[in-house]
């Protein structure tokens, strides 16, 4: 089943932008997840078995870096495809019925 998983990474120190690049930098290296990035999360698509086993070991390896301590907050959306493989043409409007 493919899926969608959105995933924040909160690590609990003043130099908080290195481990958090570096979580984002290994997620990138992996050619079968679409993975995007913006101000608040990253979202990742592809086969959610194989999405679960890579946050798994990334979010191991991050944690054994040496941060004193990491919150990650995640949500998962089974069956979501990449927003490349969506419909072409406009989204219906949120209040289009307003």
């Amino acid at each position: 089943m493919r899926a969608a998983v959105e995933i924040s990474m909160y690590p609990l120190t003043g130099d908080y932008r290195p481990p958090i690049q570096a979580f984002i930098d290994r997620l990138n290296t992996h050619p079968d997840l679409t993975v995007r990035t913006n101000t608040l999360a990253t979202q990742i698509w592809g086969p959610l078995d194989r999405i679960m086993a890579i946050l798994t070991e990334e979010m191991t390896r991050s944690a054994a870096a040496g941060a004193p301590q990491l919150v990650f907050v995640m949500k998962v959306l089974p069956g979501l495809a990449p927003p490349d493989s969506a419909p072409s043409g406009p989204a219906p409007h949120a209040n289009a019925s307003r």
